[in-house]
């Protein structure tokens, strides 16, 4: 499975849902995995087919120029989210201008179509959460990505009202590591785990960076990331103290813009 995934260019948890029918694969993959796999040309056309005719196609299809779809695949079929982040509001929670902002920080070398593209992807992805079937999203915030001005106070001000907002959903839970906390487990850096209900469909922990993306389904590895997890979520605030530390530095940040006007 691994030197499968390597020769056609994917993770291997996208090549593993694809042979388990957790996730039906575009024609085009299924061309490409006949290819590495072989069989007669007529097998091949015949499946070929088949996957043009059955396939659902899923939102991300749409945005295949900015999106390699692996990851947005493993978050819409998840059952659970759970997610640490240091340097950025988590993108399932993330305003336009917020996103906007990150988006044109980290990619200042594309045309601003290109930015506006992956705004609009980043802006779809959102739709997880509100679908009926939603997964549970939880998540721990570095204070420090709360005071850090992302596109200006105002622009600030909006998002972590949206955060406080969030916060109110059934399925959505936020808590926030304070810096009085010092040292913690988190400071190698920011981690998403992704859980599903299948017995036989593994958690999987995705690392993303400049360097690209990380999947990992090592049972050892993603047991240490989830009790990673479980001693950053005893170390941060409660729910109730986290939400009222984000509505008072949205305040912070409305008076801090009225007061530039």
């Amino acid at each position: 499975m691994e030197r499968a995934a390597a020769a056609l260019g994917w993770s291997r948890p996208k090549l593993v849902r694809f042979e388990t029918a957790k996730t039906r694969p575009r024609p085009s993959d299924v061309e490409a995995m006949l290819d590495l796999y072989g069989g007669d040309e007529a097998m091949k056309l015949a499946l070929v087919g088949l996957a043009k005719h059955v396939r659902k196609r899923g939102w991300w299809s749409a945005f295949n120029d900015v999106l390699t779809g692996s990851f947005a695949e493993l978050e819409n079929d998840a059952g659970s989210i759970r997610t640490w982040q240091v340097q950025t509001v988590p993108g399932l929670l993330q305003t336009s201008d917020y996103a906007l902002a990150v988006i044109r920080a980290g990619s200042k070398d594309e045309p601003e179509a290109v930015q506006l593209r992956r705004l609009q992807a980043r802006m779809a992805r959102k739709a997880v959460l509100e679908r009926q079937d939603g997964p549970q999203f939880t998540a721990v915030l570095d204070e420090a990505l709360l005071r850090r001005s992302v596109g200006g106070a105002s622009v600030m001000a909006r998002q972590l009202d949206a955060l406080a907002d969030a916060v109110r959903k059934p399925n959505v839970s936020l808590r926030v590591l304070p810096a009085s906390v010092g040292e913690h487990s988190g400071l190698n850096g920011s981690f998403v785990i992704l859980g599903f209900e299948g017995a036989f469909d593994p958690d999987v922990v995705y690392v993303g960076g400049v360097a690209g993306e990380i999947f990992i389904e090592d049972v050892e590895q993603v047991a240490r990331c989830t009790v990673r997890f479980d001693w950053l979520t005893d170390q941060a605030l409660s729910e109730d103290d986290s939400l009222a530390l984000i509505e008072d530095l949205a305040e912070e940040y409305r008076r801090s813009y009225e007061s530039s006007r």
